[in-house]
């Protein structure tokens, strides 16, 4: 007997779970441990008692979660003496951006035809977008972190050129990455930051406080600043990052004709609410904030409705079999039951495009994803020219 060996994109598809479930569940650890720390912080009061104050505690909190009680003590540098045993916040960092990465390669890399390249943007070969992909991650630190080292006393123009340097990059990588690949890749790169502050400076700092106290030494308070204002930056950066990694789903976003400045836009209103949030932790509620970030979401959320149906260009109305033929060869790649592009085993979305019956079932995906906007054949990788997307628009019309 012959051992049966499954198909590799079905081996892909098992890494694509698993890699994808371990960063969920990695990235909620580490928001999760950055959003309540941020928030101790700034509910600390200075110690109530005046031993506390002469052992170095420099702020405490009162607590109540599941049940209990919980008294946290915050010291100024250091403790006198180093408990046993110490517990560390870096795994959670470690392996969000480890399976994320692996995501990417699993994902994007090893079917870079379908999902990072699009010929309309720009004509790269395989290995010339996994290079400009995985160089864009590093560049992307070596740069941020440049300006902390140039900037990081003045605030306002490290975040005005943090800001700067987010959209080259949105802009940057619309103009070489198929659209969905392109956000992605933003997200990836601001990810890649904070996974770095952590490996590079957070833990280093940490490391730094502990050799002193081991040898003897007062620590540098130095080191405690530095760790806290990256780790600060990383607060800010998680709502842009979790809006760019679930950005895949949501077509109307990455599909738009100026897709580079709505990314850019819907992560400068997510790091403003998360502004507001920090601001309520010490107690200053400014309404302003949130209502800004409405009124600037409602613009956006304006500027992609389609007010009409776009034009889909004179001609004749195709018939049900032209029709049909289009979405043969363009979609019926992959929305078959047994899809021959290259990265599925199974139709995505369950959407199958096989039938007259299935195109009038699904019309109106196909209108959104086809004819209105770009979005499908994923990076056009079928080749769909856009007299075929009219032809169909047309069709779709007279259909319904």
């Amino acid at each position: 007997m012959t051992a049966f060996i499954a198909p590799a994109d079905y081996w892909w598809d098992w890494g694509n779970l698993v890699f994808r479930w371990l960063h969920v569940v990695a990235g909620i650890a580490w928001i999760g441990s950055s959003f309540y720390f941020i928030a101790l912080d700034h509910h600390l009061l200075p110690p109530a008692e005046e031993r506390d104050a002469e052992r170095g505690v420099g702020g405490e909190v009162w607590e109540i979660h599941g049940g209990g009680f919980y008294r946290v003590e915050k010291f100024k540098v250091a403790p006198y003496e180093l408990p046993e045993p110490l517990h560390w916040f870096k795994w959670e960092a470690y392996t969000t951006w480890i399976s994320g990465f692996a995501l990417l390669v699993v994902v994007y890399f090893a079917h870079a035809s379908t999902f990072l390249i699009d010929p309309s943007v720009a004509n790269l070969t395989t290995w010339e977008a996994i290079a400009i992909a995985v160089g864009g991650l590093v560049l992307a630190w070596v740069v941020y972190d440049v300006l902390c080292r140039t900037l990081g006393r003045n605030h306002w123009a490290l975040a005005l050129s943090v800001f700067g340097m987010i959209v080259l990059a949105a802009w940057g990588s619309s103009q070489l990455l198929a659209a969905r690949a392109a956000y992605i890749e933003v997200g990836a790169m601001l990810g890649t930051i904070m996974a770095a502050n952590v490996f590079f400076v957070i833990i280093p700092a940490h490391w730094e406080l502990i050799r002193a106290k081991e040898a003897g030494r007062e620590p540098d308070p130095r080191w405690n600043i530095r760790g806290k204002t990256r780790s600060v930056h990383n607060n800010y950066l998680t709502l842009p990052v979790v809006f760019a990694m679930l950005s895949n789903h949501f077509s109307f976003t990455y599909g738009s004709r100026h897709a580079w400045i709505v990314l850019v836009a819907i992560m400068a209103l997510s790091a403003w609410l998360r502004h507001w949030f920090n601001l309520r932790h010490v107690g200053r509620n400014a309404w302003w904030i949130p209502v800004s970030a409405a009124i600037g979401m409602a613009v956006v959320f304006l500027a992609l409705r389609p007010s009409a149906p776009p034009a889909v260009g004179a001609g004749p109305v195709p018939t049900d079999a032209q029709a049909l033929a289009i979405v043969a060869n363009r979609c019926a790649a992959c929305h078959s039951m047994h899809p021959t592009e290259p990265g599925y085993d199974s139709p995505p979305a369950g959407i199958v495009l096989e039938t007259l019956a299935d195109l009038r079932r699904t019309a109106s995906d196909v209108r959104a994803q086809a004819v209105d906007s770009h979005a499908m054949p994923l990076a056009n990788a079928t080749g769909m020219t856009q007299a075929e997307r009219d032809a169909l628009g047309r069709w779709l019309s007279a259909s319904s």
